[in-house]
């Protein structure tokens, strides 16, 4: 019984490490570092417009209400004139108003809800807003694919390049590498075929805007959890500096 019972920890932890490895190897690329703007205002208020105006018209944020966006310095006003399109209430979720039917014909599959897709999609090979970061810059051109984009990170991805125009048309750039014998791919970078209304530059500085974004509605009290958690360590500290003086002051005369 022990035997099957050791046998069944090392298949279920040697499972969670395939899956782990996969992930950080996914689409053959290592993840690039999304940049920390959860603490930045300005950011996380351009990336819920970059969200409102090319996510939400098919992922839904199910678990985030519209009035939440006050956390980010929004006022209601801004709000309803700036991110409510149809008949939604500031008090209203985020949902999106695609059918399920017609996403199911047109993509294959409902697009998933993404209030917390900056925390599932984290692994091994980087965090979650890392694998988004990389994600939403590394479409590419696939005439082969229905929807004729195809996405390094996520290969024969059904979702197509919605952002396309602010970034353009590219195609990515493979070198012949030998490895063990066999000649193998290796990206190298990218070749610009049509430019986007943004430059390279601004489209990964949107990106990190959206990703960020997309990490702040993961936990919107993520901020004020390590705020209050540095001054709990402060607290922590000073309490143990003087109950470690008071143990030594009534122990003093002690033998």
């Amino acid at each position: 019984m022990k035997k099957l019972i050791s046998n069944a920890i090392f298949a279920l932890v040697t499972a969670v490490g395939l899956v782990a490895g996969a992930q950080a190897s996914e689409g053959g690329i290592v993840l690039d570092k999304a940049p920390n703007k959860v603490n930045d205002l300005a950011a996380l208020q351009n990336g819920a417009k970059l969200f409102v105006n090319y996510c939400l018209s098919c992922h839904s944020a199910a678990y985030m209400r519209y009035n939440r966006l006050k956390d980010i310095g929004l006022s209601e006003p801004q709000i309803k004139d700036n991110l409510l399109f149809t008949t939604e209430k500031v008090g209203e979720t985020m949902k999106a108003a695609i059918d399920p039917k017609q996403a199911k014909d047109w993509f294959g599959g409902n697009p998933p809800d993404l209030s917390v897709i900056a925390r599932s999609r984290s692994g091994a090979g980087g965090s979650g807003a890392d694998y988004l970061y990389t994600y939403l810059r590394t479409y590419y051109r696939d005439e082969t694919k229905a929807t004729g984009w195809n996405n390094l990170v996520f290969p024969s991805v059904a979702m197509p390049h919605v952002l396309w125009e602010l970034q353009g048309e590219r195609k990515p750039v493979f070198e012949d590498k030998e490895e063990h014998g066999h000649k193998v791919a290796v990206f190298k970078g990218w070749q610009q075929l049509t430019p986007g209304t943004m430059t390279p530059l601004q489209y990964d500085e949107a990106m990190g805007d959206l990703v960020g974004y997309l990490q702040w509605m993961s936990e919107p009290s993520q901020n004020s959890r390590v705020r209050i958690g540095v001054w709990v360590l402060l607290f922590l500290g000073v309490f143990t500096l003087v109950a470690w003086r008071l143990n030594a002051a009534f122990w003093k005369d002690v033998k």
